[in-house]
């Protein structure tokens, strides 16, 4: 807990296997009160591995549900265990979890209700081995996001996220895509309840074994995003309100 707030760390998991024990590992056992995993049918030893590192919460999809899918799921058991903060990890140990103290830190002292891990802050990205076709689509969908959005992220396209649990109960995050999109639907809706966003840089780590989508997927995740862009501009214009931003 900080500050009475009970907190829960949410992995959604595929294929973790050889990476979600060192994931594990650096959760910040001090602080943080519940981790959650759910399996999104993998089809390697990510189940045993989890049982075996004796993880408090685990939720076996029994059929593949999608990035999306599997972040439902996880939102869905952290509010139903009362979680007030819930911090949303990738089990494939891209992202450091030695920085959930200061996400944590932040909304916990009410500087703010969410907060993003930025591979983009600083210059670490390349240097962590991000590929520069990634790197350059980011920097430019960024830069199209924050002109039709009129916001100043560093980057949209974060998996390490944490949030206040009201963030979670307030957004429609159940009408989302299953697939990568889920991630920037949120944000979208995020800023659409007039909710200010943090950033801390995140060191980037590229490596055989973490999770990445290919050329032909980032295609169209690049062409998905821009159209949530151009949804949130309609809507702010009140031209036309795109499902996601309407309540639950």
């Amino acid at each position: 807990m900080i500050e009475k707030k009970r907190i829960a760390v949410v992995l959604p998991a595929y294929n973790a296997e050889k990476t979600l024990e060192a994931t594990f590992r650096e959760i910040p056992g001090d602080i943080v009160d519940h981790v959650i995993l759910v399996d999104d049918r993998s089809s390697d030893r990510t189940l045993e591995v989890a049982r075996n590192l004796g993880i408090e919460y685990i939720i076996e999809h029994d059929q593949n549900k999608g990035y999306g899918g599997n972040q439902k799921t996880c939102y869905n058991i952290a509010l139903e265990i009362g979680a007030d903060i819930i911090v949303m990890l990738h089990p494939d140990y891209q992202y450091t979890p030695r920085l959930i103290h200061a996400m944590c830190y932040l909304i916990a002292d009410g500087v703010y209700k969410v907060v993003l891990g930025s591979r983009i802050l600083g210059k670490g990205a390349l240097k962590g081995g991000m590929p520069v076709y990634k790197y350059v689509s980011n920097r430019i969908l960024t830069f199209i996001q924050n002109l039709m959005m009129n916001q100043k992220l560093s980057e949209y396209h974060t998996g390490y996220r944490a949030f206040d649990a009201e963030v979670l109960r307030v957004i429609n995050y159940h009408s989302n895509s299953d697939d990568f999109l889920f991630d920037n639907q949120m944000i979208a809706q995020i800023f659409w309840a007039g909710y200010e966003v943090a950033e801390i840089t995140c060191p980037t780590k590229y490596f055989e074994g973490a999770s990445s989508i290919n050329f032909i997927r980032s295609v169209r995740y690049g062409i998905g995003v821009v159209w949530i862009s151009l949804l949130y501009f309609l809507a702010k214009l009140g031209i036309y309100k795109s499902k996601i931003f309407r309540k639950k």
